[in-house]
């Protein structure tokens, strides 16, 4: 079992192999939504992920691993993020920490982690982090409403994350999808009017395996 301290510089070093320069106080509310995701698990099983060290590289590094991507979208400035069955909170709240100027909303049909969300929101003082109990598919862009950026992480297959959400982005808005190997078949099963723009490659520190960004747009075919 790690200590908080070894928490703390296994994150700080993944953090610094990223590039990403994040200030004392963002660390710790990292290492304060871990520690509440370890409480909460053991009543809502938030995730299959228990020992802290591997939850630093499996769940924080994992989730960090896509904010350079992302601040390289958005080029820094503000937006508006959904993220689609965000479960625990995973990459939403990472997102949320890392990246103040993202307004992050995380819906999930499971009740009980949307209210985790909420509890998270309130615990690390985000004010631009809210939990949505609800279906991705019921989630409409009114006039003027909507998101620039859609993402999920280990959540559906492209073609239903795609369909299931493409109501909620905004004109010009994005897809990004965060996956294991590259996924090649599902991909290749997307409908026309769904763009893939590019495939981004992550390396998680001190993860083996292979990580991957999916971007996608909405490709409005002519006829």
């Amino acid at each position: 079992m790690s200590g908080a301290g070894d928490v703390r510089q296994t994150l700080e070093n993944g953090l610094a192999t990223l590039g990403l320069a994040l200030s004392p106080a963002q660390v710790s509310q990292l290492t304060d939504y871990l520690a509440l995701l370890q409480k909460w698990n053991k009543v809502y099983n938030l995730t299959a992920v228990r020992d802290p060290a591997e939850m630093v590289t499996h769940h924080l590094l994992d989730s960090l691993a896509a904010i350079g991507p992302l601040q390289r979208h958005t080029g820094g400035g503000a937006a508006r993020l959904l993220d689609v069955g965000a479960g625990g909170g995973l990459p939403g709240v990472v997102i949320a920490i890392a990246c103040p100027e993202i307004d992050v909303s995380c819906v999930d049909t499971v009740g009980k982690k949307a209210a985790f969300i909420q509890q998270a929101a309130a615990a690390l003082k985000l004010p631009n982090l809210r939990g949505l109990h609800a279906r991705v598919e019921s989630l409409k862009a009114a006039e003027g409403s909507g998101f620039d950026v859609v993402c999920s992480r280990a959540f559906a297959s492209l073609p239903d994350f795609t369909a299931w959400s493409v109501a909620a982005l905004k004109p010009d808005a994005v897809w990004m999808a965060m996956k294991g190997k590259h996924p090649d078949e599902e991909m290749a099963a997307l409908p026309a009017s769904v763009e893939v723009f590019h495939v981004e490659q992550l390396v998680v520190p001190g993860l083996d395996g292979e990580r991957c960004i999916v971007w996608m747009r909405p490709h409005h075919v002519p006829g």
